[in-house]
């Protein structure tokens, strides 16, 4: 994909006033950024780190939608129907949606291949006693510049997944509301382009078996934030979280629940499904 007339455009410009709302951040790195997940269903993040929480303006991306890129902003809205009729039913989620995602994000990046290989349902109604997540309110990266390729050797295998590494491969998430319209809790996103290197801090991600990285978001000024409203079933946002590409193009991006001050009081809870995926490159 030529990438460079794309890279050279300078960033988007909102059309909308935007939201005025707060989102979480590292306020400094004075205390090194550790998270720890307990399994799902089992009790509550636990964040350590000077976080604090920061004014935001989120934009209306909608009127942007047509001109969104991943190499770019790192995000797009795609309309995308699924034939999953229950997305708290595990085995139809591994049967059915898996195979969607994958030719969804081959047919969007022009991958060769693509593996699914991690879903979370979140929900804001007693996650934990659902057995579930609940949204994240953290601005983050789910993959740096080392988890990113080790992940895919923890999936596949060295013998597997060295020559893989060798060519390009990013990490994409795919999120999209289990019922719309999204009002609560609205999934926000940060324009890559506004994102500056020392913005995303190394933060350990640690689970009962393993332990991994993300960024967290270093709170910048300049960040620009989207959101797309009252997001419904039938739409999903494509998220880059990883690019091994060193051309130019979005590499990593920030994105946070945050929320709405003009949702009604009686906003029904957001409920959602992230699933992440591995595409492959031929160059």
């Amino acid at each position: 994909m030529a990438t460079q007339g794309l890279l050279d455009q300078p960033p988007l410009e909102p059309v909308d006033a935007g939201l005025e709302t707060t989102a979480s951040y590292l306020a400094d790195l004075r205390v090194k950024p550790v998270t720890y997940n307990p399994p799902q269903g089992t009790g509550v993040t636990r964040r350590e780190g000077n976080y604090a929480r920061f004014p935001v303006r989120v934009h209306d991306a909608r009127p942007l939608a047509g001109q969104l890129s991943l190499d770019r902003q790192g995000f797009v809205l795609v309309r995308h129907d699924t034939a999953v009729r229950d997305f708290y039913d595990e085995a139809e989620i591994k049967a059915v949606y898996h195979a969607e995602i994958e030719a969804l994000v081959k047919q969007v990046t022009g991958a060769s291949r693509v593996i699914v290989f991690d879903h979370t349902i979140r929900v804001a109604d007693n996650p934990v006693g659902r057995g579930l997540r609940p949204p994240v309110q953290s601005t983050h990266n789910d993959y740096t510049e080392k988890s990113g390729p080790q992940r895919v050797r923890e999936l596949l295998g060295e013998a597997e997944a060295a020559p893989l590494l060798k060519r390009r491969f990013a990490e994409y998430n795919v999120w999209r509301p289990i019922r719309g319209p999204i009002a609560m809790a609205p999934l926000a996103l940060v324009d890559s382009q506004t994102i500056a290197p020392q913005d995303l801090a190394v933060c350990d991600l640690v689970y009962a078996d393993r332990t991994g990285e993300i960024y967290q978001g270093v709170y910048n000024r300049a960040h620009r934030w989207y959101y797309f409203p009252r997001m419904e079933r039938h739409e999903a946002i494509v998220i880059k979280c990883y690019d091994s590409a060193r051309d130019g193009r979005a590499r990593f991006s920030l994105h946070s629940a945050v929320d709405d001050p003009t949702a009604p009081p009686d906003a029904p809870p957001r409920e959602s499904i992230e699933i992440r995926t591995f595409a492959f490159f031929d160059a």
